[in-house]
């Protein structure tokens, strides 16, 4: 039996890898989910509710466990690490071999965080090789990386050829909105296309569940933002118009399953990622790519993992900087230049029939990333 206690969903990214791992695992060995309780819309479609459910843990024995000090299983189990604090989301339970799995992005790591990973875990996953990098930097070295994966029976590039907005050129940007994530950066190049060029459209993913990250958007220096509503689709169109967005010219969706996203993904001509840091491989980023279709996107931290100068298009020219929280540093990011940025977008537009043959190379890669493979890999780590 192994155990898993991360969180599973089909709307942020620690929820759909812990949903994979679950199914993937599952047919291997026996699996006992340990989280909170899910329902059907949680989890995006009734055949994975019925799969994900049968594995939980029952609900009111997972209530008592969330109240003992100690809980050792005799079995290995997979813990979903907090951030940087490299301390799991259920301390209280131990395993006959403990493997933390972590994405972070707060790369200046306190020395008490450093010692919890030190202690309490066999080995740590991370999400990504810079972040492993991070990790042995501070004198970890229980630690590996396995990346993210991408499901091939829904992303894929058998029919990677749009269906709608054929006459027009599609710029897709995904990712919750916040500084780290580059929106701001896309707002900026897209105004810069949306000027010049009248048949370039937005179309944007970019729902975020949790408003502190939101409000980093403030620190742009690029574009102005605020809190302007506490409804998505208005805070969206709110600050595309302060920033001279054409509202005819982009298309805000609302927020979906990751397993409907495949469609709009297909029906666009190039994804633009111009991100400051990922701690994880971008799982939008991979799912995009896995449908045959190009990206512009920065190379930098977890994005090095998957990107490459034949299955993407890549923004190399940025600048090291530091993030502060109430005036402690708290990490070092990667500033895309934006002139870069409009560049290889104008050169995009300028080249359409180069871009399908660097979305089939795309495809070809994320194919042989799959959340079959991530399990398998997991599963090796869990029970050596």
């Amino acid at each position: 039996m192994i155990y898993i206690t991360l969180p599973v969903g089909s709307y942020h990214g620690w929820g759909v890898c812990g949903k994979y791992l679950v199914k993937e695992l599952s047919l291997t060995t026996e699996v006992m989910l340990i989280s909170e309780p899910i329902d059907p819309s949680s989890i995006g479609n009734e055949s994975d509710y019925r799969l994900i459910k049968e594995k939980m843990m029952p609900d009111d024995e997972y209530q008592r466990i969330k109240t003992l000090s100690e809980l050792n299983l005799e079995g290995p189990v997979l813990h979903a690490i907090i951030s940087n604090t490299m301390k799991s989301t259920h301390p209280n339970i131990r395993g006959s071999r403990n493997v933390g799995y972590t994405f972070f992005e707060e790369s200046i790591i306190p020395s008490p965080f450093i010692e919890n990973g030190k202690r309490f875990f066999d080995i740590i996953v991370t999400g990504s090789t810079w972040c492993e990098e991070v990790l042995r930097d501070y004198g970890i070295n229980n630690v590996a990386t396995i990346i993210q994966g991408i499901d091939p029976a829904i992303f894929n590039s058998k029919s990677p050829v749009k269906e709608h907005f054929t006459d027009l050129f599609v710029i897709f940007s995904g990712g919750k909105f916040e500084l780290r994530k580059g929106q701001d950066i896309v707002i900026k190049a897209f105004k810069h296309m949306q000027d010049k060029y009248p048949d370039v459209i937005l179309v944007n993913s970019w729902f975020n569940h949790w408003n502190e990250s939101l409000s980093t958007m403030k620190a742009s220096q690029h574009i102005e933002f605020d809190i302007y509503s506490d409804d998505y689709t208005t805070l969206i169109k709110e600050t595309l118009v302060r920033n001279g967005v054409n509202l005819q010219r982009a298309f805000i969706l609302p927020p979906y399953p990751n397993v409907l996203m495949a469609e709009a993904y297909r029906n666009s001509d190039i994804g633009l990622f111009p991100n400051r840091c990922e701690g994880g491989t971008n799982l939008v980023l991979m799912e995009y790519m896995a449908c045959g279709k190009p990206v512009i996107a920065s190379f930098n931290t977890g994005h090095k993992d998957v990107l490459n100068k034949k299955n993407s298009i890549l923004i190399e020219d940025m600048e090291q900087i530091s993030i502060y929280d109430d005036n402690r540093e708290i990490a070092s990011w990667f500033e895309p230049s934006l002139d870069e940025t409009i560049a290889k977008l104008e050169w995009a537009y300028k080249n359409r029939a180069i871009l399908p043959k660097i979305g089939e190379l795309a495809g070809q890669d994320m194919a042989k990333a799959t959340w079959r493979k991530t399990a398998q890999d997991f599963y090796t780590i869990l029970t050596s």
